[in-house]
This record gives C-alpha cells, sequence and structure tokens, in this order.
C-alpha cells in the first residue's frame, strides 16, 4: 500500500479537529505543534552511518516540520531500541550534541528490544509552541515558489555516504542537516503556505499545489545548488534534475507574493489549474519518472 492510499484510508477514521485532515506534516493540540517521524535503517539512514549522526538526523529532521511552521521548540519524545551497547552510547553522545545545539529538552519516551539483526527503527515526536503554523494549502495564484538554502547536496552526500568519493561538506549534509528554526521564525507570519523539503523539491512543491488546489511551474535553471555540488556533479540538467528529486535537503519551501526576509531563491510560480510543470531556461522539461521518495514505493 502507498502512503497516499494508506492516507486516504485513515482519512475515513475519526480525526481530531487538530489533524487538519491529514493534510500537513504537523497536528495542533491548543498553543502546541506536534510532529513525528520514523527512521529506519536501510531508508532512512545507512547501516554504516555514525550513529551520532543518526541521532542528529533523528532530531532534526522533526525540528524541520516545526521550523516551517514558525515555532519555538518545546521538547521531544523518543522511542528508541536498544541493541548493541557501544552503538547505542555512541547514539547517545550524538543525541545530546543535537539537543544541546537547538536547546531542546527530552520530554520522555520508550525503549525496546528487537530480534538480533533486526534494521533499527527510530521515532521521534517534536512539540513546538506559539507558531504562526501556515499550512502547506494556503498557496494563492501569482505567489512566487521560494526556498531557503541549496539543494541536491544531501543527494550528492548520500553517494559519498555509499562510498563515492566527494568532500566532507556535501556528507554532512546528508548526514546532519540543519532544522532552519530561525529561518521559519522570520518567515511564518509573513507567507501564505510552507513546508520543509524531505522526499524532494518537485515532489514537495507538487504537494503544496496540490493542496493549494493549483499547478506550480519550476525552472530548474533558478534551482539554487551549492559550489561543492557544481564541482562535484557539473551545473547540467541532469545535475539539476538530480539535485531537485534527491530528497533529505531539509530547507523551507514557501510561497509569497512579497519578497521575503530571509535569505530564499525564487524557484517558480502558482497559478490556476493543476498539476506541476518544469522549464529550464524558458524551455520546458518533461518531468522525470520520479519527482522524489514515496513511501510504499520501492
Amino acid at each position: 500500500m502507498t502512503e497516499a492510499a494508506f492516507l486516504a484510508r485513515l482519512r475515513t477514521l475519526p480525526l481530531h479537529p487538530g489533524a487538519h485532515g491529514l493534510g500537513d506534516d504537523t497536528a495542533t493540540l491548543g498553543p502546541y505543534i506536534l510532529t513525528t517521524d520514523t527512521m529506519v535503517e536501510g531508508i532512512h539512514f545507512l547501516p554504516t552511518d555514525p550513529p551520532q549522526d543518526v541521532a542528529w538526523k533523528l532530531v532534526a529532521t522533526n525540528l524541520s516540520d516545526l521550523a516551517a511552521k514558525g515555532a519555538l521548540v518545546e521538547g521531544v519524545l523518543l522511542n528508541l531500541p536498544l541493541t548493541d551497547p557501544a552503538w547505542d552510547g555512541a547514539f547517545l553522545d550524538g543525541l545530546a550534541g543535537v539537543l544541546a545545539a537547538f536547546d531542546c529538552p527530552i520530554l520522555g519516551g520508550d525503549t525496546v528490544s528487537l530480534p538480533p539483526g533486526a534494521a533499527r527503527v527510530l521515532t521521534c515526536t517534536a512539540i513546538g509552541r506559539d507558531a504562526p503554523a501556515p499550512p502547506r494549502s494556503g498557496a494563492r495564484p501569482g505567489d512566487g515558489l521560494w526556498v531557503t538554502g541549496t539543494i541536491g547536496d544531501a543527494g550528492a552526500g548520500l553517494a559519498i555516504a555509499r562510498g563515492c568519493p566527494g568532500p566532507a561538506t556535501l556528507l554532512a549534509r546528508y548526514r546532519r542537516p540543519t532544522p532552519r528554526l530561525v529561518e521559519g521564525r522570520a518567515l511564518a507570519a509573513h507567507v501564505h503556505a510552507m513546508m520543509d523539503v524531505s522526499d524532494g523539491l518537485l515532489i514537495d512543491a507538487a504537494r503544496m499545489a496540490a493542496a493549494s488546489g493549483l499547478s506550480a511551474t519550476i525552472d530548474l535553471a533558478r534551482v539554487p545548488l551549492s559550489l561543492e555540488l557544481v564541482a562535484q556533479a557539473g551545473d547540467g540538467l541532469a545535475t539539476r534534475l538530480a539535485a531537485a528529486t534527491a530528497g533529505d535537503d531539509y530547507e523551507l519551501l514557501f510561497a509569497t507574493d512579497a519578497h521575503p526576509a530571509v535569505a530564499a531563491t525564487r524557484v517558480g510560480t502558482f497559478a490556476p489549474g493543476a498539476g506541476l510543470a518544469l522549464t529550464h531556461d524558458g524551455a520546458p522539461v518533461p518531468l522525470p519518472a520520479s519527482l522524489g521518495f514515496q513511501h510504499g514505493l520501492r
């Protein structure tokens, strides 16, 4: 069952009003914003990734959802398997680092045991507060589609983690993403829609457009690439398509009709209609077979 099909079935069950129809990455409960994510070894991180980096990524990716709502961090709940004592100890070292970096206390959680050799499954629930909470569904016709930072570094970093040569800066973008909490706080009250880029720029832009009942056009020539990625893979259309579909960037994607108050790049436009269209320096580009990562598809 695909993620979309599973969510469609879930929407037939009783939903809390704060679930927002399961159409967003967070839920609302009184003054709090809640989000939860699970990382599975072999899918979201490699067995060879350092445990310290796994801990960082587990927390940081959840805080990225809070950043997209402009929330202040309240704390996290963690559900973790206890496996190898050395791995668990190194994980705790990394956990201490990420919690300190983002002033994020632990609220509680659960530990479990796994059968020998089973893939690790790690879950984090992050809670934020005082959030303007722009929805992903609020884009308006004529809005620009903007993104913070650079796109595609984490995809290149994953290839490096798998053995390809490349710089440590790209590897760090895959293993230790930075949630854009400061930028999200500055943007949230002034943009019409916002979400983070987790599964890929193209698929997440398509989700924002669909949730808003609009079409979106992205100019691949405007997608911001880092100097390190260009040095590694070049600056051609193939590199830009790979960057825009790779995922794990955890930058902020937002819709606004004004110039944003943070450093960001306008990569596209929303208009009446439906679907996603691509161009490159004004010339149309066919959509790739995959717009990004989709759970339930192998």
